[in-house]
């Protein structure tokens, strides 16, 4: 069965908007079952965890299931699903409890293409302690993160690697299993920041070798959150600063006060509605998901294919996101135009893609755009072809140039003039 965008759209209120939206690299739409399960949440009786009244078993089972269900999208054990504000504090507050057992002769690899979220709370927490922080660059060129860039900044002192499984700003994606083989065999811990990879293809944390995994639910149709999950036998062997009254079970020693479970309801629903969207019915909600990401990929990658041919149908562009594995994430610079000139034209005709460097700060001084950055383009699992036809167009109004004709709609092979 092919993937049905015009369903997913039809759950998502805030498209009735009418904007052609590409800026869910920032933050995807919420479905309405998502909506629905938030509200339910706190409709409800709630109060702190427990099994006496309602409201504590309300509780409860809020947060097993959403557990339950980020284990499943991440191929993680529940036991090692860690709840937080943001995938920024996850890391700030993970980065911390590693330093307790770092010191000066230690080393720590950061990577110049990843978010600033994932570099800033390694180096602080390194400096904390007088640690040495090491950078793994990339091809500008290319776009790609190898195993050799990791390989001549590891040393017998490294303690940690952190790397992105795929950029926000390009969209590459490094080969995190062959990263993870030569840090393991190095001796070091692997933290990967999955938030921009995980709204494009299934994670599976065995699989990647990540010691830590972070992720964000807003990026895949959920709630404002941050998602943790490692090996609960690592997580047992951590001490992380907490109350003294509160638990020190894992993975409940590394939330700080009480969970949103509202937003943690929310978050099980989008898991559970990505896995509805799989073109078969039966399974387990993990071999749905699967399913799932698998038909989004095909479908995301088949507008890119549109995208691109477009792009360079108008001449003028230059788009940045070269790697050869990439999610549909492009950034572009255009010919004596700023960015942020090019997103303002786009946002007043309908077509809301943002400029910036969108907190990947490293990675666009490393492509030679400053602080600036450019216009990135990044589809979702609710992008339509009708959504690539008004890009194209407004992007022709904006270079002044004719509009693109005969342009190939890889999903569906027709063949459209953009009006």
């Amino acid at each position: 069965m092919a993937f049905d965008v015009d369903a997913v759209r039809a759950q998502i209120p805030a498209l009735k908007s009418g904007s052609a939206r590409f800026d869910a690299p920032g933050g995807t739409q919420t479905p309405q079952p998502v909506i629905d399960a938030l509200m339910d949440a706190l409709a409800n009786p709630l109060a702190n965890r427990g099994r006496t009244t309602e409201g504590e078993r309300n509780a409860e089972a809020i947060v097993a299931g959403a557990r339950r269900a980020l284990a499943d999208l991440l191929g993680a054990d529940p036991r090692g699903i860690v709840f937080g504000r943001s995938a920024t504090q996850l890391t700030y507050d993970l980065s911390r409890t590693l330093a307790k057992n770092w010191g000066p002769g230690d080393e720590v690899v950061v990577s110049r293409l990843d978010h600033d979220a994932n570099i800033r709370p390694w180096i602080q927490a390194a400096e904390a302690v007088g640690a040495t922080v090491r950078w793994a660059d990339f091809d500008a060129a290319t776009g790609e993160l190898t195993t050799e860039h990791i390989a001549r900044v590891l040393s017998g002192h490294t303690r940690l690697v952190a790397v992105t499984a795929a950029s926000n700003l390009i969209g590459t994606r490094p080969d995190i299993p062959a990263v993870a083989d030569l840090v393991h065999r190095a001796g070091s811990l692997l933290h990967v920041d999955a938030v921009h990879y995980a709204s494009h293809a299934a994670v599976d944390l065995p699989g990647l070798g990540a010691d830590f995994l972070v992720c964000s639910p807003y990026k895949f149709l959920g709630p404002h959150l941050g998602v943790l999950a490692g090996r609960p036998e690592m997580l047992e062997t951590l001490r992380p600063d907490k109350l003294l009254p509160s638990t020190d079970a894992v993975p409940e020693r590394f939330e700080l006060g009480t969970l949103p479970y509202e937003l943690l309801a929310g978050a099980r629903a989008a898991v559970d509605f990505l896995a509805g969207l799989a073109p078969v019915a039966d399974g387990t909600r993990r071999e749905r998901l699967i399913a799932t990401f698998a038909a989004i990929e095909a479908h995301e990658d088949a507008l890119r294919a549109r995208i691109e041919q477009g792009l360079a149908a108008l001449g003028g562009i230059t788009v940045h996101s070269r790697a050869a594995r990439r999610t549909p994430t492009l950034l572009l610079t255009l010919a004596d135009h700023s960015a942020t000139a090019a997103s303002q034209y786009l946002a007043e005709h309908g077509v809301d893609a943002p400029a910036g460097s969108f907190y990947a700060l490293e990675a666009s001084r490393r492509l030679g755009l400053g602080d600036e950055g450019g216009l990135r383009i990044g589809l979702a699992p609710y992008s339509s072809d009708d959504d690539v036809d008004r890009l194209l167009d407004a992007l022709s109004g904006f270079l002044g140039t004719p509009p693109v004709t005969g342009c190939t709609d890889g999903a569906q092979g027709r063949t459209g003039t953009h009006r």
